[in-house]
């Protein structure tokens, strides 16, 4: 989700919570950690108490048991790999869905086939209904309107109709408690069953539903995301996840096909994940052939224009027609229902999907009304954004389009599902705003809805990736431009080493306060993207990323995953960085503590000081009085050593220092990086 409604809580926090940055840790009981932790404890280091400061330990105590246990199962690896017995859970929904306006209402079915592909016997299952969120007296982080959340008509497994429990030795049944439905079948699943759910339920559409994420505005636009009963994520780490939905962590889940059917009334336009099956019989004719050209044209054309309000559509049986999407490898569905809404589409190269040799394209779309003037740039925007990104993650956009969708009244910023997005109006911003939040969204496309991470729990490894992405393709639109990655650095340092901060690995649902959770999710985490990109190098950097996406693209990744990816493409050991920067809230400050004349009387002595507790190499220009300069380099095993201070040897008079002159890395303090004679 994009980040402005959060940056709006940062801007306003006055009273800071403290934030501890201590963790949890338990000692395993594992071979694998036993064997991570003798690999890294071959330090230089001398005894804590002789340094002045602290020392970035090994990260292997922090990383939980149960990782440890799928390392040992042979689903995960100390390599980054998946390992050779790893295993996701699969399901397939068939959904027929009515969206009623005059009563704000969805009502919808469900038969959902799950599949155990774990080598575990399931004795119960969980789903979930996400929209009880709105319902009176569940747990909640932000405020919410009260609709009355979910209403269950029916629910079956296997044929056989389940009854709320009423007792914990009932043999079969359900529960509910907040967004999260329990569901106890008579017998247990056992690896390689599948169960067949059925559910029919309805709810009343929220104005801005989900803190945003979902509703509707002016009686002629709908956005419906967070809206059925889903399947919980059992994965190979710790089993069922069952965090509820509180307002703001978002979500977890598995990879599906869909078969939906949204019945709406006629003169309404849909647009969905998936792909439309049955256009030529829901649109008219010349509508249909204006899509259709315009998904062959890599210029954006105009498939509906006001002159078509009210001609957009087939007549339907009742007043309503029924539209069909399927969708293949997604991990959720959503779609809006507008009328009054103009419709540009094009389409874009994403670079060959399969390996043959062919470029594949991507139809775009954008979907807006007219009091968002600024959207005429909205496909073109959709269409620069997938193709950068295909290319630059190294993965090509792999669904049959990508739609955005003008929000206005439901939402300021944005909200990604696959294939489609919803951003507000961006009324009197510079078109560049609008740019960058599209970016951003679509940038969700890769993480997390191919490289499907846990975001109610580590939001930064979503946020923070897609925020790095964002800005890698702004960098890309305007080459003259602002410096968006170190206005990342800025947006990350407003906070840092202040009470407000909290560590990047703390659960995104429990940071102290809106400062700390926006902090941690987005900017701080993109800066350090960019600062471990100089630090192994572009090209180094590029390798593991994308080795990273292509390794975990269809399955969940834990943050170990990811570091440990990095550290095996790299060759280095990186658990420094990672202490440093994600489990502790240090900070740097490098600084020029002296300029002198060398004792010997020849040559000049700096004396490169590290102030703060998170250690980085440091790169030093140095002018001399003939006007030439040169470089020299503190590696970042001096201070890893427990130094505080470095001495550096130059011939020649000094005029001019500089830590850092390229801005490499978050400096907290940069007044004191540079030296004038």
């Amino acid at each position: 989700m994009n980040y402005l409604k959060t940056l709006i809580a940062v801007l306003l926090t006055v009273l800071f919570t403290a934030c501890a940055s201590t963790q949890q840790t338990t000692q395993p009981q594992t071979d694998t950690k036993e064997q991570a932790t003798s690999a890294k404890t071959q330090s230089e280091h001398k005894p804590p108490s002789q340094l002045d400061r602290l020392v970035p330990n090994p990260i292997n105590n922090e990383i939980p048991n149960a990782y440890y246990q799928a390392v040992d199962n042979g689903t995960r690896t100390m390599s980054g790999k998946p390992g050779k017995n790893y295993w996701t859970q699969r399901a397939n929904y068939d959904m027929d869905v009515e969206l009623v306006p005059e009563d704000t209402l969805i009502k919808g079915q469900s038969v959902i086939t799950y599949y155990n592909n774990s080598p575990d016997t399931l004795n119960e299952l969980f789903m979930e209904l996400t929209q009880n969120y709105h319902k009176a007296g569940v747990q909640r982080n932000e405020r919410a309107e009260i609709t009355g959340g979910v209403n269950l008509k029916r629910l079956a497994l296997d044929g056989t109709k389940l009854n709320q429990l009423q007792s914990r030795r009932d043999p079969s049944g359900y529960a509910v408690d907040g967004t999260i439905m329990y569901l106890r079948p008579s017998q247990p699943m056992v690896p390689g069953d599948s169960v067949k759910i059925e559910v029919s339920w309805d709810f009343k559409i929220p104005q801005q539903g989900a803190s945003g994420r979902m509703g509707y505005s002016n009686d002629n636009l709908y956005f419906i995301g967070y809206w059925y009963p889903q399947m919980r994520v059992y994965d190979d780490v710790i089993g069922w996840m069952t965090d509820p939905f509180t307002g703001n962590a978002e979500f977890y889940h598995d990879f599906a096909n869909y078969n939906v059917d949204i019945t709406v009334p006629e003169q309404w336009m849909v647009a969905s994940t998936g792909r439309l099956t049955n256009g030529k019989d829901v649109l008219k004719d010349n509508i249909y052939q204006r899509l259709t050209q315009a998904h062959q044209s890599d210029s954006v054309m105009h498939v509906v224009t006001q002159d078509d309000f009210g001609k957009v559509t087939q007549s339907g049986e009742n007043g309503t027609l029924t539209w069909n999407f399927k969708a293949d490898d997604v991990r959720d569905f959503a779609f809006s229902v507008t009328k009054e809404s103009m419709w540009d589409a094009t389409r874009v190269n994403v670079g060959d999907r399969n390996g043959d040799g062919t470029d594949d394209y991507t139809s775009i779309n954008a979907i807006y009304r007219n009091s968002a003037p600024l959207w005429k740039h909205g496909a073109q925007f959709t269409s620069d954004a997938i193709g950068f990104l295909s290319q630059y993650t190294g993965l090509s956009y792999p669904w049959p389009h990508m739609t955005s969708v003008e929000g206005g009244g439901i939402i300021g910023g944005g909200m990604e599902y696959p294939m489609m997005t919803i951003i507000g109006r961006y009324q009197g911003r510079p078109a560049q705003a609008l740019n960058g939040v599209i970016a951003h969204e679509l940038a969700h496309m890769w993480v997390p809805m191919i490289v499907s991470s846990n975001e109610r729990r580590y939001a930064w490894m979503d946020e923070g990736t897609t925020t790095f992405n964002e800005n890698q393709a702004m960098s890309s639109y305007y080459p003259n431009g602002s410096d968006f990655n170190h206005n990342e650095f800025q947006n990350y340092l407003q906070i840092a080493g202040t009470d407000a901060e909290g560590p990047i690995m703390r659960w995104s649902d429990y940071q102290y306060n809106g400062a700390a959770y926006y902090v941690a999710s987005y900017p701080k985490p993109a800066s350090l993207l960019v600062s471990l990109r100089n630090l192994l190098g572009e090209e180094t950097f590029n390798k593991a990323y994308r080795t990273f996406i292509d390794r975990w693209k269809y399955k969940h990744p834990y943050p170990w995953d990811l570091f440990n990816t990095f550290e095996d493409v790299s060759g280095r050991d990186l658990d420094w960085f990672w202490r440093s920067w994600y489990y502790e809230t240090w900070t740097l400050d490098q600084a020029v503590g002296s300029v002198m004349p060398a004792k010997n009387g020849q040559g000049t002595t700096i004396i490169i000081e590290d102030h703060d507790q998170a250690p980085m190499p440091a790169t030093v220009e140095i002018t001399l009085s003939d006007g030439s300069t040169i470089t020299r380099k503190v590696p970042v095993d001096r201070w890893l050593k427990g130094a505080t201070q470095i001495p550096i040897t130059v011939n020649g008079d000094v005029t001019k220092v500089v830590i850092d002159p390229n801005k490499n890395y978050p400096d907290n303090n940069r007044s004191n990086n540079t030296w004038k004679q």
